[in-house]
C-alpha cells in the first residue's frame, strides 16, 4: 500500500490493486477514512468521529490534483 502523502500525522495512501472510482485512503491513528477524488466526499469513515472525517476531507481537497495524478499513476 504506497503512502503518497504524509501531512501532520495522516497518511495518505492508494492501493495498487483497488477499484475505480479514484479514491484514497486516509489513515490517521485507528482509524481509516475513504475519500473519493471526484467529487471530493467521504465515502466511508471507520473508527473515526465528524471532525476527523472533515479533517481528512480537507486534506483530500488541499492535495486533490496530486492524488489523482498518483491514483492515475497506479491504475493507468
Amino acid at each position: 500500500m504506497p503512502t503518497v502523502l504524509r501531512s501532520n500525522g495522516l497518511r495518505v495512501v492508494i492501493y495498487p490493486n483497488d477499484y475505480p472510482p479514484a479514491h484514497v485512503h486516509v489513515v490517521g491513528s485507528g482509524w481509516v477514512v475513504t475519500i473519493n477524488l471526484i467529487g471530493l466526499a467521504v465515502r466511508e469513515a471507520i473508527g473515526c468521529d465528524e471532525r476527523e472525517a472533515r479533517r481528512a476531507l480537507r486534506l483530500a481537497g488541499e492535495h486533490a490534483e496530486m492524488l489523482m495524478n498518483a491514483w492515475r499513476r497506479l491504475h493507468g
